[in-house]
């Protein structure tokens, strides 16, 4: 049985690699209604000073086919008040390498007082869109 009616997660997704669908798979275990977010080629750049290798639109597009996917969106902030506002959530995903993280324990107490709870995940040790950039022969130009 889950726990949850509507759960929310968001990520860049650049490069989709195994972490990605890992946290996904979690999430929707854990709820009825899964949506995700994936972050606008703007925001990635605003806040990692970054452009994504794949394009906005492919990413959603890619995550959007995914079985444990109910619903993509592309989202232009990172405040999950904002986002609550807009898909009203019961719970929101993270992968538990930012346990402990100012930003999301502070996110962690304004969500409970719209009843959300912030669910830590198991994060899949050894892979990121990061790594994968920087793997030698595999280098991507900024």
């Amino acid at each position: 049985m889950k726990k949850y009616t509507i759960g929310f997660t968001q990520g860049t997704y650049d490069m989709f690699h195994i972490g990605h669908l890992n946290l996904i798979n979690h999430a929707k275990e854990y709820c009825d209604y899964l949506i995700v977010g994936v972050n606008a080629d703007a925001l990635v750049q605003q806040y990692k000073h970054k452009t994504p290798v794949i394009k906005e639109t492919e990413r959603a597009e890619i995550v959007r086919n995914l079985k444990a996917v109910d619903e993509c969106v592309i989202t232009t902030t990172l405040d999950k008040l904002v986002a609550w506002d807009q898909y009203h959530f019961n719970a929101i995903f993270i992968g538990d390498d930012w346990k402990g993280n100012p930003r999301w324990e502070q996110t962690k107490l304004d969500l409970a007082k719209k009843d959300v709870d912030l669910v830590f995940l198991p994060h899949t040790a050894g892979v990121s869109s990061t790594g994968l950039r920087n793997v030698e022969g595999n280098k991507v130009e900024e």
